[in-house]
């Protein structure tokens, strides 16, 4: 079996166009046996398409991120291209991580080798602004180098389609089934990379399709509302700090106080051990700045500023990070009584508040599969999409993906209405749960070394239904697996009168993810003792939903 590894791994060197990648695997070549089992995770298996793109550690073979992996890529995708719309344009984006560049200029070469016009982003920025693109320069597709909130170690690359290949509904949006099995075919296809034809570099665009972009976004806050509004905020390292600051400017607000230490964007992500606002001690830097500056409210981007995290301030206790589920309601509210008609979107496992809001306020509402690849699609009319991992879409005319610009935007148009009124961001969640109800969500997240064992933990799952939740019965369950082929995903989703679970594998990480929502009345406006009852509830679900996928022990 090493023999075979062995001669794969030659195989792989001989075509391996970057030269520090074949001297890393010469030299773990040369070190057999000891080396074995490193070689064999990095030809265990090609990388995949994902949640629209490909995603992994930075490394040499076929199982991980390279200048190797990314021609394949990009030849698949451009033979595919070609035979769906010969000579079009493909606008390429990229992070600040380690090999961004390098791999956005590769994918350059490989479209214009084919025939393709290619065009670069200036510098490195936001997904949303490549997304934007797409739209805004009626290109066939793009595509974005970005591990978004991934370790630092990683680093992946999106694919999007314009109206041409992906339809109204579309039009700039990350791609789905079939065309992304179709790209995957094409690229299973690439055998011989020193075969792949190679262009010049593309064509770099000037600072104007910025410029339109921030124009769109500053559009989306009204003129004549409160600018009022302290902000700290930081972009975790990433390349959404002056993008964010200059559309804070044109919107008429002032500019955020940025933290320093992460005010650039730089890939090694110094100052924090997982660049994701959701993660423990992602955010404390930016806190402490609010506090010493004594901000109303806390934003935050995760690396490529797809996502929007919100932070308020808790009266004489520090500061609350607030849940992905809370500021999408807030902003949805906040659409909804601006008048914006059209249909509100959210996940399978998003709270289920947004429906009730929905047909109170007589707006239509859609939900879909986990990702913005779905919800971009959700109505020919989208007034408004969010999911409950930080991702919302305020502007879908703009571009059919996550924005976190725009959000914090509009994130900062609310809080400034509000303390105009004397009130803030928490008053007006109490207010939306005396009106609806108190709708809580959390989330058991499992980490795993080998993805076999998430397999196990659904097996588990599904082996052994629970037929009762927190003592209620469970009044329908639902295995997505059952759907029809082209509506299938490997969820399973349990509801009881009060509560809610939804279990599924990350689609980026290798997490196993169980949504906990339970939905508790609030008797007499008394909205305190609602979130008491609604704590403990909800921390007896996460136990019980632990059980159920065989484990024994979980961490808050």
């Amino acid at each position: 079996m090493t023999d075979n590894l062995a001669d794969r791994v030659r195989h792989w060197i001989a075509q391996d166009p970057d030269p520090d990648s074949r001297t890393e695997l010469q030299q773990l070549l040369d070190a057999l046996p000891s080396s074995a089992a490193e070689l064999a995770d990095r030809f265990s298996g090609p990388l995949t398409f994902g949640t629209a793109g490909l995603r992994g550690p930075l490394r040499a073979g076929p199982n991980g991120m390279n200048l190797a992996v990314v021609r394949q890529a990009a030849a698949g995708l451009v033979n595919w291209l070609i035979t769906q719309e010969p000579g079009g344009l493909v606008v390429i984006g990229y992070d600040a991580r380690r090999g961004s560049h390098e791999f956005a200029l590769e994918t350059a070469r490989v479209a214009t080798g084919s025939g393709l016009r290619a065009a670069l982003l200036p510098r490195p920025l936001p997904t949303p602004v490549l997304a934007y693109a797409v739209r805004a320069m009626d290109a066939v597709a793009g595509v974005m180098v970005t591990a978004s909130h991934n370790p630092p170690q990683d680093n992946g690359y999106k694919v999007y389609l314009g109206e041409h290949l992906g339809g109204p509904l579309g039009a700039g949006a990350q791609i789905v089934p079939p065309a992304d099995q179709e790209i995957e075919a094409e690229i299973r296809a690439v055998k011989l990379l020193s075969e792949v034809p190679l262009g010049h570099p593309g064509t770099v665009l000037g600072e104007d399709i910025l410029d339109s972009y921030l124009t769109a976004a500053a559009a989306v806050v009204q003129d004549d509302q409160p600018k009022d509004l302290a902000v700290a905020y930081t972009p975790l390292h990433g390349v959404g700090g002056k993008v964010l600051g200059d559309a804070f400017l044109r919107a008429g607000f002032a500019l955020p106080a940025i933290v320093p230490e992460q005010a650039e964007p730089d890939g090694a992500f110094p100052t924090v051990a997982f660049p994701n606002p959701e993660e423990p001690g992602a955010m404390d830097l930016v806190l402490a700045l609010a506090a010493e500056r004594r901000a109303d409210i806390v934003i935050a981007n995760d690396p490529d500023a797809d996502r929007c995290a919100v932070a308020v301030p808790v009266d004489g206790n520090g500061w609350r990070t607030l849940r992905g589920d809370e500021v999408g309601v807030l902003l949805a509210d906040h659409l909804m009584r601006l008048g914006r008609t059209g249909t509100y979107a959210t996940t399978i496992v998003s709270s289920s508040m947004l429906r009730a809001m929905a047909a109170k306020r007589g707006v239509g509402y859609a939900e879909t599969l986990t990702g913005f690849k779905w919800l971009a699609r959700a109505a020919p009319d989208l007034a408004y999409g969010y999911e409950e991992a930080l991702g919302i879409c305020v502007s879908p005319w703009m571009a059919r993906d996550k924005d976190g610009i725009t959000a914090a935007l509009l994130v900062a148009e609310l809080a400034a209405g509000l303390k105009a009124e004397l009130r803030t961001l928490s008053d007006r969640l109490d207010e939306l749960a005396a009106e609806f109800g108190l709708y809580v969500t959390d989330q058991l997240a499992v980490r795993v070394d080998d993805l076999d064992e998430i397999g196990r933990m659904m097996s588990h799952l599904r082996a052994k239904l629970p037929t009762s939740l927190l003592d209620d019965p469970v009044t329908s369950t639902e295995d997505l697996l059952d759907r029809p082929a082209d509506e299938a995903a490997d969820v399973i989703i349990l509801r009881t009168d009060t509560a809610r679970v939804v279990v599924r594998p990350s689609g980026t990480e290798p997490k196993l993810k169980a949504y906990l929502e339970v939905v508790e009345p609030v008797a007499e406006g008394d909205v305190a003792a609602s979130r008491e009852r609604a704590a403990a509830t909800i921390r007896a679900l996460r136990t019980e939903v632990a059980a159920a996928l065989g484990i024994w022990s979980v961490s808050p």
